[in-house]
């Protein structure tokens, strides 16, 4: 394993929060820990097998299954990307996971679709170990598309300083309040309350917030999931490929 990898390692392997301490609509991290290790089980593989395909620990896979680590933003999409299943299967159990739905359903519409309204008291919410929050503003998992209200805590970024991610798809973002750096490629941007951007999610990029309050803000991801393309390199940044949790 190369340095840069065990750096990318040690950022995931924190502390899970106690059931106590996170939100009533966060994901229970040994509930995610079950549902991967039923994944993992389901394609055949051993602990160490996975580890090896995202150039990680075993022990990191073993902690993240037993719920004592939470995962960093890139070791979570590596994982759910190389098992072949969308983040809310592996942290919320997919569709069938919904929170009460409160939507007055019309004679006309199908009883089995989820409700339509996204309660903001009931929103799902997955806490990462980069400093990062994510609230799905969907009330159920919707293929190739995430919606999602994201807050930046203070020094939270998407990854370590040297190291970018790339993935599939695109993404647009719009910020409600706080200031929030984001890197694509070699160009760098600030932006604040109110301002918006669009990204091509091939193009490495990094997003972080090195001011004094956290940021707020909305996120709308078109098609990240699939195949990753090869990562590059400058000499002096890592290219993060999160789908294949490796580091080029």
């Amino acid at each position: 394993m190369t340095p840069a990898t065990e750096r990318t390692t040690a950022e995931a392997e924190t502390e899970a929060p106690t059931s106590e301490r996170r939100g009533r609509h966060e994901p229970g991290y040994r509930e995610m820990g079950d549902r991967l290790r039923a994944e993992r089980r389901s394609h055949g593989l051993s602990l160490r097998e996975l580890a090896d395909r995202l150039g990680v620990s075993p022990s990191l896979i073993s902690q993240v299954e037993t719920g004592r680590a939470q995962p960093s933003v890139s070791t979570l999409y590596a994982i759910a990307a190389e098992l072949g299943v969308s983040l809310d299967e592996l942290l919320f159990a997919g569709r069938s996971d919904i929170g009460p739905g409160r939507a007055r359903r019309g004679a006309g519409r199908d009883p089995e679709l989820p409700p339509p309204v996204q309660r903001s008291q009931d929103r799902k919410r997955i806490r990462l170990a980069s400093g990062v929050v994510w609230d799905r503003l969907t009330t159920s998992s919707e293929p190739g598309v995430e919606f999602l209200y994201v807050t930046y805590e203070v020094g939270g970024a998407s990854g370590p300083e040297d190291a970018f991610q790339r993935h599939q798809g695109h993404e647009w973002g719009y910020v409600v309040s706080g200031t929030l750096h984001v890197t694509i490629g070699f160009e760098d941007y600030v932006l604040g309350p109110g301002d918006s951007i669009s990204i091509d999610s091939m193009v490495p990029h990094r997003l972080s917030n090195q001011g004094p309050e956290p940021v707020h803000g909305i996120w709308f991801v078109l098609g990240r999931h699939g195949a990753g393309a090869p990562g590059a390199t400058d000499g002096a940044r890592t290219w993060l490929d999160p789908l294949h949790g490796v580091e080029h």
